[in-house]
């Protein structure tokens, strides 16, 4: 079995920091890309940012310059560094990595931290 946690959420003032963490653990033979996805109340679940196995990393233009992702593969770790947090950027925040365990592959999502920023 494979488990994603996250942690780092909270209530935070406009213009503020928060830093996610998410571990995964579990019969891990390999971890592939780890990503950062939210989800508002009435909308779709989107893509933040991601970061492959050989670092390439991807942003949703509405963090581009704001949020960093970054990994360490040897603490099956994914961070979300998140500055200048704005309203809009309330939500929960979902954890998702692709994995290969010894028996198969697959996307792999963590619980959700909800993030919430106050004007």
């Amino acid at each position: 079995q494979v488990q994603l946690v996250e942690s780092g959420g909270g209530l935070v003032q406009a213009g503020g920091s928060l830093r996610l963490s998410c571990v995964a653990s579990g019969s891990i033979f390999r971890i592939n890309t780890m990503g950062w996805y939210r989800q508002a109340p009435g909308k779709q679940r989107e893509l933040v940012a991601s970061i492959t196995s050989s670092d390439i990393i991807n942003y949703a233009d509405f963090v581009k310059g704001r949020f960093t992702i970054s990994r360490d593969n040897a603490k099956n770790t994914v961070y979300l560094q998140m500055n200048s947090l704005k309203p809009e950027d309330t939500a929960v925040y979902y954890c998702n990595a692709n994995i290969r365990t010894r028996a198969s592959r697959g996307d792999y999502w963590g619980q959700g931290t909800q993030v919430t920023v106050s004007s």
